[in-house]
């Protein structure tokens, strides 16, 4: 029989009303709070980080390719490029591609009766893969595309089509502005209508027909502003846009959609820092809890320490005992804490009712995106510390003379 931890168990599962049992209990209660927070902040923040990327990349994929003369901002035209079978070939040599998509842009200005507003005009192809905007789509259809010549349809955002007045099938004049030349006019209908919750993006985007900016800019059908890669695994794009440099004709740059939106991924980015401060605080809450409730219970149990001195138990079996005690604290924090942390992140996911307000973080509810590995590394790192932590308190035991402890009261 293990005689620390028969004792541990003893003292920890005592029924009898005592201030050591409240301070157990107190103890196991902050360490669950502790936990809970923990598990709340990595699975909100990595839910958080994770909806707004693929906010972002569903717009622009998440790599482009284009001329080494375009500007490397969201609202400049490209220079033109002409069609690559490398680049589309791109596929059979990188596995983690999983479409290659033509695309070009172009200033202009959408006008009705009553007001104007600019947007950059995204123009893309039939075989263009609306699966990735579809979540977006508020109401209406996607462009439909003719066969001969280009598709009169525009897709708008809500903020556009609500600041215009306009819904779906109404028709507008869209004038395309045109360097050192009058603006050209075409008239298109409203098919459908969308709403990322990103403003940069509900405020600049039109989705038409590429086509059309190929007619408007006296452009071959080999011509084309560049193409987004979307990936299977947007972790992989830095990488993939390293590899894919020596595929692609001279004259042609690859950069992630990061390059192109630093500012929002650089927000992201500071939410790291923030679930470091918060797994940080949350930890030493644990650890100065545990330690302070060890030191109750060595103090109240010094009576107990020297009868068992007395009756010859080691230093080192004593220490176990507090040791034993200290890490079922621990375990039941630990366990109550994941408990009561994955079931509010759960109810989180499915009823969404924490709400948060779309035009400040992108996001109408919280997200939520439980890593597993995260969730196993913090308790097994919680653990840990607050077990090692634990040797601190023990060492009033050393101290213990077993004359004066069996006095004590």
């Amino acid at each position: 029989m293990n005689i620390a931890a028969f004792i541990a168990r003893r003292i920890a599962f005592n029924q009898q009303k005592s201030f050591s049992r409240f301070v157990i209990r107190l103890s196991i209660g902050a360490t669950v709070i502790s936990v809970t927070v923990m598990i709340l902040t990595l699975t909100f923040a990595s839910g958080f980080q994770k909806t707004i990327s693929e906010k972002v990349f569903s717009f622009w994929g998440h790599i482009r390719i284009q001329s080494y003369y375009s500007a490397r901002v969201a609202i400049a035209e490209e220079s033109p490029i002409h069609r690559s079978d490398s680049v589309t070939n791109l596929r059979k040599s990188h596995p983690e591609i999983k479409t290659v998509q033509a695309f070009a842009t172009k200033n202009a200005i959408l006008k009705t009766a009553e007001t104007i507003e600019g947007v950059l005009f995204k123009g893309v192809e039939r075989d263009y893969d609306f699966n990735n905007l579809e979540k977006f789509r508020v109401r209406g259809r996607w462009l439909k595309f003719t066969d001969s010549g280009y598709s009169n349809e525009i897709m708008l955002s809500a903020y556009t089509a609500n600041l215009l007045k306009l819904d779906t099938n109404d028709q507008v004049l869209i004038y395309f502005i045109q360097p050192g030349a009058a603006p050209r006019t075409r008239k298109l209908k409203v098919a459908g209508i969308f709403k990322t919750g990103i403003e940069e993006y509900d405020k600049l985007i039109a989705i038409g027909d590429l086509k059309l900016i190929q007619r408007l800019n006296d452009w071959n059908p080999e011509m084309i502003g560049g193409y987004e890669i979307f990936l299977h695994d947007y972790n992989r794009m830095d990488k993939v846009s390293e590899e894919i440099v020596d595929d692609i004709p001279l004259g042609l740059q690859s950069n992630t959609i990061k390059y192109i939106y630093p500012s929002i991924f650089d927000w992201l980015n500071l939410q790291n820092k923030t679930i470091l401060i918060v797994l940080a605080i949350m930890t030493g809450i644990a650890i100065l809890n545990l330690i302070t409730c060890l030191l109750i219970l060595v103090l109240e149990r010094t009576r107990m320490i020297g009868m068992l001195k007395a009756l010859g138990a080691r230093n080192r079996t004593i220490r176990a005992v507090f040791l034993y005690h200290g890490a079922v604290i621990t375990f039941f924090g630990l366990l109550l804490g994941n408990i009561c942390g994955l079931f509010i992140a759960w109810l989180q996911q499915y009823t969404g009712f924490i709400k948060l307000p779309e035009d400040a973080y992108y996001i109408s509810q919280a997200a939520v995106d439980i890593v597993w590995w995260q969730i196993a590394a913090v308790n097994i790192i919680t653990f840990a510390i607050c077990f090692l932590v634990l040797l601190i308190p023990t060492i009033i035991i050393w101290k213990v003379q077993p004359i004066k402890a069996i006095q004590f009261r």
